[in-house]
């Protein structure tokens, strides 16, 4: 699922993301949401979130359930 949705992302699903250190090479990581950081409702690079870890980034992919 697409990670440029604000509405498509909740508080404790599955996500990659991308960190700010890693968009050049397009490293993806791992985790649980824990906060949803972007106020709009689209963002075109993808919906800035904390996950559970404290890692911020980017949302590229959600996984399905």
């Amino acid at each position: 699922m697409d990670g440029r949705n604000r509405d498509n992302i909740k508080p404790g699903i599955e996500v990659t993301i991308v960190l700010k250190q890693d968009q050049r090479s397009g490293k993806l990581t791992y985790g649980l949401v824990k906060d949803i950081l972007t106020k709009s409702k689209f963002h075109p690079h993808g919906i800035k979130v904390r996950l559970e870890d404290g890692q911020v980034g980017r949302v590229k992919e959600i996984k399905e359930a």
